[in-house]
């Protein structure tokens, strides 16, 4: 491929020289021999000032989004409009327009999307296609489990996973798509067939600063990021947003599945929560289906009601969104229990917003009503650091509502200091009444909170779910919640032996 064909479809403004191209980057640190160097300013960095590094590094061609640098010699030149939407139209471009060969689904929402996304998945493979899943705890690919550092990558990557699942036979592919990637526009020219919207709750105010500008991120999923709007939009219609979102993706001409608990398109009725897990009767636009699923509570049975109306718009059929369903026994980090045989039950959960927690400790609550014995809630949470302050008291207050007993600790303090930040929170906490103690250590807290537990219990360990690293202000540091809850339970003379889990968000 030359740079002129690389270019095809850019918005650019100026260009000079036609080499040939092997490949491309937008990090100076990865460039080689042959390479075309994307210069593009980020939201921390400026990939201008590493111009003069990648060309040393063997760089034949730059592309900025700078009026400011000025071409260097014996180097091919382009400049363009913007950064991000030109490394989207250069990567399809080198992969072949690989989105545009698959029928993607993209989720977004502020809770349940990975869930979604792995309930979907599962549904699709019980309907005999073979899928790409590009999410935030892991994304699947040409039949490997990736790990995810992003829960929607940067163009480059993303065509690049697109790619080679099209190489291994994919037709599908479902992903999470983030209100990040979306303003920045990770996914510009990538064309939706379905967009589900799951629901929008107060979270990422430190980025998008107003829940309108926020919910007007989400939206860009419906109206079209460089492409035309999707050509179905499966929407929560209990939520608030998702009236105005619903509004929207008709007047932009998508078809319009509208789901919810009770009343839509698609819904619930007849539902029976259990702790084995949720049977209910899928109520669809052309019938009625039977459901089982080793997921539990009633946020599950949103999510199994979004990937259900999803996996119809893609023409699946009704014994695959019932298989699909009962096939996915649980999604890492989403109510996940770690059993190491003792009489209390112990859950590990993502749960890192107010809404989040709210449902997770109802759902506790529910949990240890049907056991039949007075069983408490205790809970082990802490806030982000580096992130949207105000939503600090709202999670205290949300965590301590239905808790019986709550430890409150450290996330994941990135450049902040934890006591600062559960200062913040333990206002919050103090308004709901709970007993409550205070350790920032997160493995002492976890030791605190299983040391708490009789039989009969509940311990839910909240907020990092699938992550495996504490991000601190000195470095990420390992750091599994599950791990640890396995060491603390041996240490405490229990037996683990498999980690048994079951999704709950």
């Amino acid at each position: 491929m030359n740079f002129l064909q690389l270019l095809n479809g850019a918005e650019v403004l100026s260009q000079s020289g036609n080499p040939g191209v092997s490949g491309m980057e937008y990090d100076s640190r990865r460039v080689h021999a042959g390479d075309v160097f994307v210069a593009m300013r980020g939201e921390s960095s400026d990939g201008n000032k590493f111009i003069d590094k990648a060309i040393a590094a063997g760089a034949v061609a730059v592309v900025t989004d700078s009026a400011n640098e000025q071409p260097r010699p014996n180097v091919a030149w382009a400049q363009v409009l913007h950064g991000r939407r030109a490394l989207a139209r250069l990567s399809a471009n080198f992969y072949k327009r690989p989105a545009e060969r698959l029928a993607i689904t993209g989720i977004t929402g502020t809770n349940g999307k990975s869930t979604t996304t792995f309930l979907l998945e599962s549904i699709l493979k019980s309907a005999g296609r073979k899928s790409a899943l590009i999410g935030t705890i892991e994304y699947h690919v040409a039949g490997k489990t990736l790990p995810a550092p992003h829960t929607t990558p940067e163009a480059l990557e993303l065509n690049q996973r697109l790619a080679e699942s099209l190489g291994t036979g994919a037709t599908e592919a479902v992903m999470e798509v983030s209100s990040h990637a979306l303003t920045q526009q990770r996914v510009f020219a990538i064309p939706f067939d379905v967009a589900v919207f799951t629901n929008l709750t107060r979270d990422h105010l430190d980025y998008h600063q107003t829940m309108n500008d926020y919910f007007e991120a989400k939206q860009t999923l419906f109206t079209g990021c460089g492409t035309d709007p999707p050509r179905a939009a499966v929407i929560n219609g209990d939520d608030e947003y998702g009236q105005k979102l619903m509004k929207v993706s008709s007047k932009h001409g998508s078809r319009v599945l509208s789901y919810g608990f009770s009343s839509g398109n698609v819904h619930a009725t007849e539902v029976q929560i259990t702790q084995r897990g949720t049977r209910f009767q899928l109520i669809m636009p052309e019938g009625t289906i039977p459901i089982w699923s080793p997921l539990l509570g009633k946020v599950n049975v949103y999510n199994i009601l979004a990937a259900a109306a999803a996996s119809y718009a893609r023409d699946c059929s009704s014994e695959a969104i019932a298989q699909g369903v009962a096939s996915l026994a649980r999604v890492p980090g989403r109510f996940e229990r770690v059993d190491c045989g003792q009489p209390f039950t112990v859950v590990v959960d993502y749960a890192h917003t107010d809404d989040a927690l709210r449902n997770l400790t109802v759902l506790a609550r529910e949990f240890v009503a049907q056991a039949g014995q007075k069983g408490q809630v205790i809970t082990v949470f802490g806030c982000g650091g580096d992130r949207d302050r105000a939503k600090r008291p709202l999670m205290g207050e949300a965590a301590g509502r239905d808790s019986d007993f709550v430890v409150l600790t450290s996330d994941n303090p990135r450049s902040e200091d934890a006591l600062a930040i559960i200062n913040d929170a333990v206002v919050g906490l103090q308004r709901s009444g709970a007993k409550y103690t205070i350790e920032p250590d997160r493995r002492a807290a976890i030791v605190l909170g299983i040391g708490h537990a009789r039989p009969g219990d509940i311990v839910l360990l909240a907020g990092k779910g699938h992550e495996k690293v504490q991000v601190t202000r000195d470095g990420p540091i390992p750091f599994d919640d599950v791990e640890v809850a396995m060491q603390v339970l041996r240490q405490t003379g229990y037996e683990c032996g498999e980690v048994k889990a079951t999704g709950a968000g």
